[in-house]
């Protein structure tokens, strides 16, 4: 485990540079800050002034050497906008998309076990087709359409759900509803495959043979050895509503870290932008690396491989 463990998070290492360089040189293909920062009558010696006060008056390769080694310190610089550390801002923002990915994805997990196991229980049943249409369906529909049509539907023509905020459990429905419906589709279709197998495999022939309880076969037996499956596809579904939620969250105005992401682009607030990439793609590395692991305490091949 130790061995597997090393290995994801030394191949982790490049793709994060790549992700701390591309974004560094892409937020300046935005436009100067000064634009934005200054007023219209501003003379050149007050855009000298601000590029100087802000660290942008130096060669881009300058700026990026001096941000990489604030990085190595934890030191993310300061907001153009409030003047206050990026770092902070980003930590303030990323539990709401912590939350809100989180709940989605736990209700989704459990959903589709549950309507995927009935669905395999019996293939080519009434329960299994239906199953399988809506699935495919869900797993089919864009997320900004879903979102478009609750706020069409449910806020604006019948007025039973707010469009934006986080207080009280309503404000949670359409936004982890949008999420829900495709992660939920996909896991559905993934969770009857691997059951479908796994109901016709030889040791569940001889549990049933022995007298084991069908629900002991079907979520003692079968849904143990689909679990692997089911659960590396939820790993890349998980990293997905994290960058998925950016649509999302701007769309309900959730306060979470995709929304600060776009705003940041908007204000062309270079140092929350870059902040904000980097923890996400820290996170993602970091969920990557969870799902391995759980994959590989499911599946003792995974182990066998990472230790040869």
């Amino acid at each position: 485990m130790l061995t597997l463990l090393r290995r994801r998070a030394v191949s982790s290492v490049i793709p994060l540079l790549v992700v701390v360089l591309g974004v560094f040189f892409l937020a300046r293909l935005t436009g100067d800050p000064a634009n934005l920062y200054l007023p219209l009558s501003a003379t050149p010696e007050m855009r000298a002034e601000f590029a100087a006060r802000n660290g942008l008056d130096d060669p881009l390769i300058t700026q990026f050497g001096d941000y990489l080694g604030q990085v190595a310190h934890l030191d993310f610089g300061e907001s153009l906008r409030t003047a206050q550390p990026a770092g902070e801002a980003v930590l303030r923002a990323f539990p709401a998309t912590l939350q809100l990915a989180g709940w989605t994805m736990l209700l989704a997990l459990v959903g589709a076990v549950v309507i995927g196991s009935l669905a395999a229980y019996r293939p080519n049943s009434a329960t299994d087709r239906i199953a399988s249409f809506l699935s495919s369906t869900a797993a089919s529909v864009p997320d900004f359409w879903i979102a478009i049509m609750g706020v069409l539907v449910f806020a604006v023509t019948l007025g039973w759900l707010p469009t934006s905020g986080t207080s009280g459990a309503a404000a949670w429905v359409l936004p982890v509803a949008t999420l829900l419906i495709r992660p939920f589709g996909v896991l559905v279709q993934v969770v009857r495959g691997a059951m479908v197998s796994a109901l016709s495999a030889p040791y569940v022939k001889v549990a049933r043979a022995k007298g084991a309880s069908e629900p002991r076969v079907v979520f003692g037996h079968a849904l143990r050895n689909a679990a692997a499956p089911a659960l590396t596809v939820a790993g890349d579904l998980a990293v997905g509503l994290v960058n998925g939620a950016v649509v999302v969250e701007t769309i309900f105005g959730w306060p979470g870290i995709g929304k600060l992401m776009i705003d940041s682009v908007l204000q062309r607030d270079f140092a929350v932008l870059q902040a904000a990439v980097l923890l996400t793609a820290l996170a993602i590395f970091a969920l990557n690396i969870l799902v391995d692991l759980c994959h590989a305490l499911l599946d003792p091949r995974v182990r066998q491989r990472a230790a040869a």
